[in-house]
């Protein structure tokens, strides 16, 4: 690794890490036997943890095109963006609206050594990356890369993609969500994907045990604790569903063939007003 910053000691590959399990079981490349071994003993105690992976996967594609295609939205702001997984964010946004600009937020030193991944954006676009635990959300906001790619007097879609489920009571996930939403303009938007374990308590719970056996205990939330999330904002129609139900989209997965109980995730997006 280059004298930039990313010292590749900070990067630990002997403990499974959620990004790395997540980009294993969806097929990608950048994991570790540590990660490999979690994901597996994972698929053996919910073998729907593949289908409701990929689900909040496609979810998060269909949320970002209808924020650009159609509510023309061209800012966007992604904590924990993760390990960089075609199509990305900008990708998406891009796609629509090739003047899209996206700023990434992780703290994972990996996320950082592959960010390049996340900063190819087009000529008339921009993509950056912040290096920031979203639990200090004056570090995002008052970062120069936030500053520099992000106009504050526009509207800018808020992405909080299946993370806050990694978050405790103590860390206040709900506090944190609004102060990193109270500083932008009205007409932006929060989409957010929230786990819950309403539709499949049992297996979603010998899950959450795998993780906290790991040092990663997770806090999953039932339906009216997702949409605390979004209170004081104008929900997007169908509102907080599970994530195959919101706009399903016949170029995803075959939605019709998910059942509820293997979608262990809710995913909504809400205006602000």
């Amino acid at each position: 690794m280059p004298a930039d910053g990313r010292p590749t000691d900070r990067i630990d590959t002997e403990t499974a890490h959620a990004a790395r399990i997540y980009d294993y079981i969806l097929g990608g490349k950048d994991h570790y036997p540590a990660d490999r071994e979690a994901g597996d003993a994972m698929c053996r105690e919910w073998p729907a943890l593949p289908v409701h992976m990929r689900a909040n996967r496609d979810w998060m594609n269909r949320a970002v095109r209808w924020l650009a295609a159609e509510a023309g939205i061209r800012q966007f702001l992604d904590i924990g963006s993760g390990i960089p997984t075609s199509p990305n964010i900008h990708e998406i946004a891009q796609s629509a609206a090739p003047d899209a600009r996206v700023v990434y937020v992780d703290n994972d030193p990996l996320v950082l050594a592959l960010s390049e991944g996340l900063l190819n954006s087009t000529p008339e676009g921009r993509t950056s990356y912040v290096e920031a635990d979203m639990r200090d959300p004056a570090a995002i906001l008052d970062s120069p890369q936030f500053r520099e790619t992000l106009d504050p007097g526009e509207p800018v879609a808020l992405t909080v993609i299946a993370i806050v489920h990694f978050m405790l009571d103590e860390h206040d996930a709900v506090g944190i969500v609004r102060r990193l939403l109270e500083p932008l303009p009205s007409g932006s938007y929060l989409a957010m994907s929230i786990g819950t374990a309403d539709f499949a308590p049992e297996e979603v719970g010998r899950v959450a045990r795998e993780y906290a056996a790991r040092d990663m205990p997770m806090r999953l939330r039932t339906h009216p604790e997702a949409a605390e999330f979004f209170a004081g904002l104008d929900l997007v129609a169908p509102g907080v569903v599970q994530v195959h139900k919101w706009h399903p989209d016949s170029t995803d997965m075959e939605t019709e063939t998910i059942r509820d109980e293997d979608i262990a995730m809710y995913g909504a997006v809400g205006r602000k007003p």
